[in-house]
């Protein structure tokens, strides 16, 4: 990052600090000289001021140290109960002094090119966090400080805090539809979509005859389909996982034909010089050369899977699972466990997809993409 450009955010975000000592916090409150936690808005000041005369590879860590001492700041004055809900400028501009300043520190480092692995790798982790965390920070000041209703958007706190409360009722939601409904139909959807693939291979009129089919029925709308499920196999898991497997079946379908006939001319001359049976052709070429597209699918049904077994349950479930669960706490306006529900399958969602993504690194290595 342009040395210049770091130390302009930085020293911007030290003088929003000082006017924000100038500017009352609220109607009703005191100033911030007056705040015991003002020696913390200073001190991140400093570091801030600090950080701007290193302007180098290191004002990062002295900023980010700046950045969650005002952090902490602002999340300690919302506690000040004429200031939460009635923040007036003061307030918003140490906000603006800490959004400001964890931007600066963020883009710096992620401009760094650090020769060691460790470091690179230290940086590649440390970015995404801090990122996130500012999210979630501008989030919680933002509906604290505005004092917005909870009924609309809790803030992160109250939906972790809900979070923690409910950890027994999380755990059944998840069993029922993840372990239950997403995992079985995501064997059975993806394992006959690579098999159909395979025959369709094998036989030209089977791919002629099933590509047209398959993009019918990817294009049928998923509301549609999981009513129709619940009646034929009932409302337990059972009917979210066909909706699952037949999300997940055509995505497969075409990836894995694309893959079984992206391997060259060459490749499949030599195996027909080897006098190669179809079936030592497809464990010795065809396969390995569609590992790419089959983790390709994968990776897309990952994150397919969830959301159709998820739609399925506002169809009819027994009194269990993350989509009924969802619909139930709306109704009651209990938004803080909608939003606890939503984490948890964000959280399965995302794990899902690493081990995917890391099974394929593990299978695919040799592949160029990963090589080069």
């Amino acid at each position: 990052m342009d040395p210049r450009k770091l130390r302009l955010g930085l020293l911007v975000s030290a003088g929003a600090i000082l006017v924000a000592f100038l500017f009352p916090l609220a109607p009703l409150a005191k100033p911030l000289l007056s705040h015991p936690i003002w020696q913390a808005a200073a001190g991140a000041g400093v570091l801030f001021v600090l950080a701007a005369w290193m302007a180098d590879d290191r004002a990062a860590a002295v900023g980010i140290g700046g950045v969650i001492l005002l952090g902490t700041t602002s999340l300690v004055l919302l506690h000040d109960p004429e200031i939460a809900g009635s923040a007036r400028i003061g307030f918003w501009l140490i906000v603006i002094a800490a959004w400001l300043a964890a931007a600066t520190c963020v883009i710096n480092l992620a401009a760094q090119r650090p020769i060691r692995t460790e470091r690179r790798k230290l940086l590649n982790l440390l970015v995404p966090l801090l990122f996130g965390a500012t999210v979630f920070y501008l989030w919680e000041v933002g509906v604290r400080g505005f004092g917005v209703p909870p009924v609309l958007l809790p803030s992160p706190s109250a939906a972790a805090v809900r979070f923690a409360a409910s950890l027994p009722t999380l755990r059944e939601d998840f069993v029922q539809t993840f372990i239950r409904g997403v995992l079985v139909g995501y064997a059975i959807g993806c394992g006959a979509g690579l098999l159909v693939a395979i025959l369709a291979h094998r036989f030209a009129f089977l791919g002629r005859g099933l590509l047209p089919l398959g993009n019918f029925f990817s294009a049928l709308p998923l509301v549609g389909i999981a009513p129709i499920m619940v009646m034929w196999f009932g409302f337990d898991w059972p009917s979210k996982a066909a909706v699952v497997a037949l999300v997940t079946f055509f995505p497969m379908l075409v990836n894995a034909l694309a893959g079984l006939s992206a391997s060259g001319h060459i490749e499949r001359d030599l195996m027909r010089s080897y006098a190669a049976t179809y079936p030592q052709s497809l464990s010795r070429l065809y396969l390995p050369a569609a590992l790419p597209f089959i983790f390709n699918a994968l990776k897309i049904n990952a994150t397919l899977a969830l959301i159709g077994a998820i739609v399925a349950e506002f169809f009819g479930t027994p009194t269990q699972g993350i989509g009924f669960r969802i619909s139930t706490e709306a109704g009651r306006m209990a938004i803080d466990m909608v939003w606890a529900e939503i984490a948890l399958a964000a959280l399965a969602g995302m794990a899902f997809y690493g081990l995917v993504t890391l099974a394929e690194r593990a299978t695919t290595f040799w592949h160029p993409s990963y090589r080069t």
